[in-house]
């Protein structure tokens, strides 16, 4: 538990950020997808349109932000929360960008990768750390749910890149980038890479890996998906999310204040 010296103790900060297990992953990764699905299922089953889906969604963003930054310790509840909301707004921006500005998804794979290291370059800058074990003041914190962001709409691009404008199709894409993920995984853990890198990358990957996949469920046959539809594949992830968290909810209530940290 990392905390502030020096600060009351109402004030005092731990770590906002969750353990990085197999549940952190699972849940990052279907959270990707209901970003995918929710999205397309906004504005275009619902018919919100762009314009009306980024704006409701916006605003549930920065509503989800607000309590989570407003605590003092990780609740896994408003963490999830604040993801779910960013994967979808990640969509949209990039969303926006190639169907209403119609810029090439190779440049805007580009220009959210340059975007992502500028965020890092600044956050390190200012706190000498890009250790998401130290996410525990308002600034890192900002820093971090920035890099999140950046990271959802970079791995959004980089995936619709792959898949429709590289015409890989969903499943080869939700395979190379799988492949990816393992590759960075075997750095980590036999050659001894390092694990700040290795995770901002893996995070960055699962974007394009679960959004191929929501996509590959999603889409008609005749597109290359499985035909499920928008609707049937954001509830199925849904529900699994709010097991996940619900669980994980349960398991920090029952240990006490420190299994938040």
């Amino acid at each position: 538990m990392t905390i502030q010296a020096g600060l009351p103790a109402p004030m005092r900060w731990t770590n906002k950020v969750p353990q990085v297990t197999l549940v952190f992953w699972l849940i990052k990764m279907m959270s990707t997808t209901v970003g995918e699905t929710a999205a397309d299922f906004l504005n275009a089953d619902l018919g919100f349109g762009l314009a009306g889906t980024s704006l409701v969604v916006g605003v549930l963003l920065l509503a989800a932000l607000y309590f989570q930054m407003r605590a003092t310790a990780h609740q896994a509840l408003r963490y999830w929360t604040a993801v779910l909301f960013i994967s979808v707004f990640g969509t949209l921006i990039t969303d926006n960008l190639s169907d209403v500005l119609a810029i090439p998804l190779a440049w805007s794979t580009a220009a959210f990768l340059i975007l992502l290291l500028a965020v890092f370059a600044l956050w390190f800058a200012r706190e000498h750390t890009l250790s998401i074990h130290h996410v525990d003041t308002p600034a890192r914190e900002a820093f971090y749910w920035l890099a999140i962001l950046a990271t959802f709409a970079l791995g959004t691009a980089a995936g619709d890149w792959f898949a429709e404008g590289l015409h890989l199709g969903y499943w080869p894409s939700a395979a190379i980038f799988a492949a990816a993920i393992g590759v960075v995984a075997l750095s980590h853990y036999i050659l001894k890479a390092s694990p700040v890198w290795c995770f901002w990358i893996a995070y960055v990957l699962t974007r394009p890996l679960g959004a191929s996949i929501g996509d590959g469920l999603a889409q008609s046959s005749g597109e290359g998906g499985l035909g499920l539809g928008t609707t049937l594949t954001s509830v199925i992830f849904l529900v699994m999310i709010v097991a996940l968290v619900a669980a994980l909810y349960r398991r920090g209530r029952a240990a006490g204040p420190k299994s938040q940290a």
